[in-house]
């Protein structure tokens, strides 16, 4: 068996497409233009390369963009004095604040600090509560853009079961959260679980959410399973010599027995972004009252 590649830049640049033609007729029925504000605390190269392109698809839809960079000595009060001013700034829908941050900053303070509204992100304890009891509430991007992947590869997932390899607050446990509201069955897999590999092969849907290179292995899926791997992780080439990026799945092996598995680069990470760039739309939309049917 070859798996299908499940492909996450075609379908982003779908909801993109989508959100340009919802933005532009926002400004001209409303003359709202949705404003999403980015901080960077530091200078690690990989945030700054997303926080660029997350800034340029910001833009590339309509929106505006709004970058604050800081330095790695910024002080918590600083930058909570700057969320702040985003919070009570109208032409700011969205707040994201790039983690992790230095560790003299508390990230839960920080993301607590950020109005619920404009929590993009939906990390705020208030937006979890929400999705976790089916209230609404703003979805984290990455398991957002995970179901969405899930759903255009499956169709209807009621009653399937489904292991999500993980059990991040980011990722793992809101991905368990929208497998349950879809009516699968839900197991989370963590260190402390017995025989993780016996485990992974029940599952109609594997989610790998786990920060370790490669970790699932092609005897660990279940035949004709659905794989999303969410991990990003720089591993050294063979001899030494650079870095290339692989996800939490063997993807080769995997590939051979998986129905279909999404790539590491190319299927949850371009998700990641639109699906911020939908939220931040979605947030506009609340913000101002504005009732709307659209969908992503």
């Amino acid at each position: 068996m070859s798996a299908k590649v499940i492909d996450g830049k075609a379908l982003s640049r779908t909801i993109r497409e989508k959100l340009a033609g919802l933005v532009e007729k926002l400004k001209q029925q409303h003359q709202i233009t949705p404003g999403l504000a980015v901080v960077l605390v530091g200078d690690d190269p990989a945030s700054e390369i997303y926080v660029r392109n997350k800034a340029r698809q910001t833009v590339e839809v309509g929106m505006q963009s709004f970058e604050h960079k800081l330095l790695p000595t910024v002080s918590q009060k600083e930058l909570l004095d700057l969320i702040a001013r985003l919070n009570a700034d109208p032409a700011v829908h969205g707040i994201l604040v790039q983690l992790p941050l230095p560790g003299h900053i508390s990230d839960k303070q920080v993301i607590e600090s950020i109005a619920p509204a404009k929590d993009v992100d939906g990390f705020h304890p208030e937006n979890v509560g929400r999705v976790a009891s089916g209230e609404g509430g703003i979805v984290p991007c990455t398991p957002m853009g995970s179901m969405m992947l899930i759903r255009d590869a499956l169709g209807d997932i009621a009653g399937m079961n489904a292991v999500v390899v993980g059990r991040s607050n980011i990722v793992g446990k809101p991905m368990a959260q929208l497998l349950l509201a879809q009516n699968c069955t839900v197991t989370v897999a963590h260190s402390r679980t017995r025989d993780i590999p016996a485990l992974a092969r029940t599952a109609d849907i594997l989610v790998a959410a786990v920060g370790r290179p490669e970790m699932i292995k092609g005897d660990w899926v279940k035949p004709g399973a659905c794989v999303i791997d969410v991990g990003i992780n720089r591993v050294l080439n063979v001899g030494g010599e650079g870095y290339r990026v692989v996800g939490d799945v063997d993807y080769r092996e995997v590939a051979e027995v998986a129905a279909c598995v999404t790539p590491v680069p190319g299927g949850v990470g371009p998700m990641t972004i639109a699906c911020l760039l939908a939220n931040t739309y979605l947030a506009t939309l609340a913000i101002h009252g504005i009732s709307s049917d659209a969908t992503f």
